[in-house]
């Protein structure tokens, strides 16, 4: 759906089409200078293959909130781990797992630290690459992730003490839940961003294949552009976005989450709410 012009109560803005507005909003958000302000810069900490996934996962696991509060969690989280997430997870001793008592941000507390940790030593000690867990259920025809993040979170729980209240911190397209943070730590994972924001480290998932992360700003901002029409927010909306941005760029639909967020923010500015 192209439009003339995005309509505000207070304000206008003009463009000749959507395409044009987004690839705009792109170029100027998908910018280095985006790092240090959001979650994805506890990652940007790490060199290592490991160390880049582990870290991202929980960042992106533990991204609601204020995003100083939630880079300010995430290091203090790297820093229980001593500074060393992929060593840690592997070499760590029962005596050390105590620190992580104290733990806490929002409704994610210490046994669900735990059990993260408990299922990422199990992981590494049979696969090199976070990578294996998200594709162990995909086949090479799936348009989109659906069946990795189905596959992912059932793989997740598949240990025996795994703690029924864990499971609200991972979501599951399966649940109708449009998975806002897996989605969103795939997209750093995959997307090859010559910007610098984005890893890329990932092979064997496409970029074509990702979902568009919905958070607050870019559910509401996609909503005023006509790329969403469905009420709720659920697994079926965000795919709906997905399938219209897929219009504009058939190989990389998710970089214009840098455009729908950054859109978001302009917005909030406008108001006066930031």
């Amino acid at each position: 759906m192209i439009y003339s012009a995005i309509h505000h109560p207070n304000f206008e803005i003009p463009l000749p089409s959507l395409y044009e507005l987004l690839e705009e909003k792109y170029l100027q958000y998908n910018q280095p200078g985006f790092i240090a302000d959001d979650p994805i810069s506890i990652p940007h900490r790490f060199t290592e293959k490991q160390d880049i996934e582990i870290t991202g996962f929980f960042a992106a696991v533990l991204a609601w909130g204020q995003r100083k509060t939630i880079i300010n969690k995430c290091n203090e989280l790297v820093s229980l781990m001593d500074g060393s997430p992929y060593d840690f997870i592997q070499h760590h001793q029962e005596n050390d797992l105590k620190r992580f008592l104290s733990f806490k941000h929002r409704t994610f507390n210490p046994t669900d630290a735990l059990y993260f940790i408990a299922f990422l030593r199990e992981h590494y000690a049979q696969s090199p690459s976070l990578e294996d867990a998200f594709i162990k259920s995909m086949q090479a025809n799936d348009l989109t992730v659906e069946n990795g993040l189905i596959g992912f979170r059932n793989l997740f729980f598949s240990l025996e003490y795994a703690p029924a209240r864990t499971r609200k911190h991972i979501s599951s397209p399966a649940a109708k839940s449009a998975c806002k943070r897996l989605n969103m730590y795939l997209r750093w994972m995959v997307r090859k961003d010559q910007y610098g924001v984005d890893f890329g480290i990932w092979h064997r998932i496409k970029p074509s294949q990702l979902i568009c992360p919905c958070d607050v700003h870019v559910e509401r901002t996609s909503r005023r552009l006509g790329l969403i029409t469905r009420k709720q927010m659920d697994w079926l909306t965000a795919t709906q976005l997905t399938d219209n941005l897929r219009q504009l760029d058939s190989v990389d639909p998710v970089k214009y989450d840098f455009a729908l967020f950054g859109l978001g923010l302009e917005e909030r500015y406008a108001y006066g709410e930031l």
